[in-house]
This record gives C-alpha cells, structure tokens and sequence, in this order.
C-alpha cells in the first residue's frame, strides 16, 4: 500500500472503497479464493487501515506480515514458496482470477495495450501490458536483492518474472469487460466502478417480480451509502424486525389492512438485505452459509403472514386447532413449495411475498381474507399441476 490515491491525498489507492470495502479488502477476497495461505503487504509503515486488514485477514485464517520494501519481502518469502502477486488498486473478480490462474504453473497475466496505459496498467512490450495479476516461484524473490532498496517491488519481480521464461497468459475479454477487471486510481474511479459493479451483480440475483424489482432499484439507489456507513445488512435486518413488530401490534388492534402492507414492506427488506449481504461477502471471499440469515427472515414473515391470516379465520365450535391452522398453513407452505418445482417466468411470482401482502390487504379492506386465502391456494394446486417442471443439475 504505497501509492497515492489522487495528487494530494495521503491515503492509499488500496484503501480507497468500493460497495462499502477498500479495494485491499476486495484483494483479500481474491487470496482466499485463490487459496492462499499468507498475505504480505507492501506498505511504507502501519495504518489504521492496515490493521484492519490484518485483523481480517487473520479471522479469515491467514498469515499476515507487512513488507515495506524489496529487500524485506525477499527476507519473508523463501524458495519453496509459491508467490501470488496483485497490483495495488486492481479490482477483479475472484472467480475469474482464480479460473485464471488454475493449477501450480506459474503465469504472469497480460492484456492487450490498447487501452490497458490509460486505465492504469503498466506495459511489458509493443503489444502488451501486465494485468495486475501473476503466480511466480518463491525463488525469483531473492532477485530482488540485486535491486536497489527504493525500488517498485511488483514493477520489479515482474519483469524478473518474465525474463526468466514464465508464461504470459491473456486475461479473456469477457473477463475485463464490465467491472470485472479494474485498476482503481482514484475516488471517482471507485465511485464509477462501484455503481457499475453493484448494478451488473445485483441485476442477476434471483427472478425478476414486482417486489424483487422494487427491492433491487431500492439497494442500487441507497445501498452504497449503507454499505459504506458499516453494517448494512445488519441494519436492515433490524428493520425488519420492527417492521414485523408494528405488524404484528397492528394486527392485533384489528388493522389487518395495514398490517398486510407492513409485511409487504418488511418482505422487500428482507430482499434488500439479502442483496446487501452478498456484497459484504463479497468483499471477503466468503461463501454464504446453509441457512442465509434471509432465508431465516422470510420464514419469520411468513410465520407472522399465517398469524394474521388466523386472526381473521374465525373458529367454530367444536373446531379442532390443527383444522383452524391447516387454512394459513397450507397456503404459505404452498408458496414455499412451488418456486421449488416449478419452472418458467410466473414461477418467482409465488415466492414475491410484497405481492401477497398488497392482495392480502386489499382482500382485508373488503373483509374477505379467508375467502382469498382459500382461492390462492386453489389456484396455486392448480398452477402446481399446469406450469412446467424445473429440472435442477
């Protein structure tokens, strides 16, 4: 972490942020992706910023140690090492680099030079410049000796790389394409590449309904500044708990109209947070665990949707409890199934809770809850039985 951002700005490129996570962070993403074992950082002397890293780092398993010139970072890597080398500020896709890299062969990584100067990257030849990425034989460090102490360490091993024969493979187009292979410079460029970066992930996440719509253009529109204030998901996750609450406290005082739209809105928080926690994860290579904490959101919903729906499902006398649970209960479990099994356009429509909600109060305003509960399920049965099978794997 060496180089500036922008003329007059002390801080460096690899801190400057993009969805909420410095680009450093994003890089530690690629590393574990890679399967690395050990970070080293080049940096001129300890930062707040780099602490954090560290501690990141650590909590995800890794080595950490900070280098602050050639001559120290040949001292830590030895000859049976396997070195991965990323350029200060590149922002690429961990999936692709790790694709890219594949097997223990070492590669230095190169683009095409049209293009390539202007955006940041430094030229190898007439043809060529470097891609920011590279995997090189612990050996070639010790080279670094022969150098003079102020010289750029990663400009330098490069080089020492190339010359000693390593194959140059090409980065594909559509590996650059997009945001999936940036040099960052500059809080502009973090800024156009974080806008371009959130709306290529987000607009492939799940079917596109009405409230995933909804939630989606809310994230783009607002999720950048939650991501960069801290704690983005955890917040909105928050509120979707009280959104339940005022839910639930409406229901109960005989607001079933306005309860439904409560629920409708805490469904599209729901989403949004799934959204935003996957950029989080992102950020740190990190896999999403067997039960996202939306998936535990929506169940809760939907408990508080059957909840409600009882409070206007009257009980007859005589009536056993699991005859009084089974009208709610079969239509959420209902809505559960059918995304599972069946496939097609309408088939993420059943799973839009925001829809159901805006129906729900509807039907509430003119007292027929139970009623279009009764024809929902209905027709979902008969959807089940009408709409083409999803065929998974």
């Amino acid at each position: 972490m060496t180089e500036p951002a922008a003329t007059g700005q002390p801080f460096p490129r690899a801190f400057l942020r993009v969805a909420g996570a410095s680009v450093a962070q994003h890089q530690l993403g690629m590393a574990l992706a890679l399967e690395c074992q050990r970070v080293i950082c080049m940096a001129r002397g300890t930062t707040p910023e780099l602490i954090a890293l560290q501690h990141d780092a650590e909590d995800a398993g890794l080595q950490f140690a900070i280098a602050t010139g050639a001559g120290q970072l040949a001292g830590l890597v030895t000859a049976g090492d396997e070195l991965i080398v990323v350029s200060e500020g590149l922002f690429a896709d961990p999936t692709a680099a790790a694709a890219l890299l594949e097997g223990r062969s070492p590669t230095v990584l190169v683009q095409p030079v049209e293009g390539a100067l202007a955006a940041g990257f430094e030229r190898i030849d007439i043809n060529r410049a470097t891609a920011g990425l590279m995997r090189v034989p612990g050996a070639l460090v010790e080279r670094l000796h022969e150098l003079p102490l102020d010289v750029d360490a990663i400009s330098a091993l490069t080089r020492i790389a190339l010359q000693s024969g390593i194959t140059m493979r090409e980065v594909p187009p559509a590996a650059r394409a997009g945001s999936g292979w940036r040099m960052v410079r500059s809080e502009a460029e973090a800024y156009a590449l974080e806008d371009e970066w959130m709306r290529t992930r987000f607009a492939q996440e799940g079917a596109r309904t009405p409230g995933r719509t909804i939630a989606r253009f809310a994230v783009l529109s607002f999720g950048s500044s939650l991501l960069h204030a801290g704690n983005a998901s955890n917040v909105v996750s928050a509120a979707v708990l009280v959104m339940l609450f005022i839910a639930a406290g409406a229901g109960w005082f005989g607001f079933l109209w306005c309860a439904f739209g409560f629920l409708a809105i805490a469904w599209l928080l729901v989403e949004a947070s799934r959204l935003l926690r996957a950029a989080e994860r992102h950020a740190l290579g990190q896999a999403s665990p067997a039960i996202p904490r939306a998936d535990a959101l929506v169940w809760l919903v939907d408990v508080v949707f059957a909840a409600l729906i009882l409070l206007d499902t009257p009980r007859f006398p005589g009536e056993p409890v699991l005859a009084w649970l089974c009208t709610p209960a079969v239509l959420m479990m209902l809505l559960v199934l059918l995304p599972r099994i069946a496939a097609g356009r309408f088939a993420g429509l059943f799973a839009d809770r925001a829809l159901l909600g805006l129906i729900l109060a509807f039907a509430s305003g003119f007292g027929q809850v139970l009623l279009v509960v009764r024809l929902l399920s209905a027709g979902l049965v008969a959807a089940a039985l009408v709409l083409p099978r999803r065929r998974d794997g």
